[in-house]
């Protein structure tokens, strides 16, 4: 079937109105799964979300794997609405949406081809009453595929993105991958999140370098990015993201919390 230049228009005014009141929009992406990239996404809305008067947005854009709603406890959320005005679940002044609140249940697969994809994430932006936000941080699945393509396409005033990596080799490599995929679509690299960075003993305090150290700043430093920050490895935000309870409410004091602050007002430096 031909494209539909004139409903194409419509649908994409029709997103630009939709999102004239957010103020800035981010996405978290890594170049391989396994680094924590929705726990950071989760943990850096649940930040913002804290130390705003105005609202928050946290669209879940992992289509395939959406776990979102788990981390943020709304496994039972439901998007009220219309077709086309959905009404997000709400934590306080923090918005989320995911695919995960239209499936029938969490082990339901997506098995989709790239164009229902596209559809998903154009009515994610189109159709979600976001209203007025301060920030939406949008969660891309990892790699460099359909999701991060389309959103990089639709959203044309992104302020850009952040990257999340692990100490290891391996996961650096891959982490520079999403750098040029950004440079390629020229949308800016806010800068570089090493995550899982040395392990704090729950006992004695003690970090330890289990996957090194160091990593993502030498990364960053070779591709002329921004350098974020590091967060250590905490069992608890294992238990927590179990739990659907975000760790920087759960335990605002801790050393990990303490780091996903620092990283909030390092990129806040870096787009204000």
């Amino acid at each position: 079937m031909a494209n539909n230049p004139e409903k194409q228009t419509k649908t994409q005014n029709r997103q630009e109105v939709n999102l004239e009141g957010v103020k800035h929009s981010l996405v978290v992406m890594s170049g391989k799964g396994g680094v924590g990239k929705s726990t950071v996404s989760a943990n850096l809305a649940a930040s913002l979300a804290e130390e705003t008067d105005g609202d928050v947005g946290l669209l879940d854009a992992d289509l395939h794997g959406p776990n979102i709603p788990k981390i943020m406890g709304l496994e039972n959320g439901k998007i009220t609405g219309s077709e086309e005005s959905l009404n997000p679940p709400k934590i306080g002044n923090l918005k989320v949406m995911s695919i995960g609140f239209t499936l029938p249940s969490t082990d339901s697969p997506v098995v989709w081809r790239g164009p229902l994809k596209m559809k998903a994430i154009r009515q994610f932006l189109g159709d979600v009453n976001w209203g007025e936000l301060e920030y939406l941080i949008i969660d891309l699945p990892p790699g460099t595929g359909d999701e991060p393509l389309s959103i990089a396409q639709l959203l044309n005033d992104l302020d850009g993105s952040i990257i999340v990596t692990t100490p290891q080799d391996l996961s650096l490599l891959d982490s520079k991958k999403a750098v040029n995929f950004s440079k390629k679509l020229d949308l800016p690299v806010i800068g570089i999140i090493e995550n899982m960075s040395g392990f704090i003993c729950p006992h004695c305090g003690e970090k330890t370098e289990i996957f090194k150290s160091g990593g993502g700043k030498k990364a960053a430093e070779e591709i002329e990015a921004n350098f974020l920050g590091q967060i250590p490895l905490d069992q608890r935000i294992v238990q927590t993201g179990d739990d659907g309870v975000p760790f920087v409410k759960a335990y605002p004091d801790s050393e990990a919390s303490e780091s996903f602050a620092r990283i909030v007002e390092n990129f806040k430096g870096v787009i204000l």
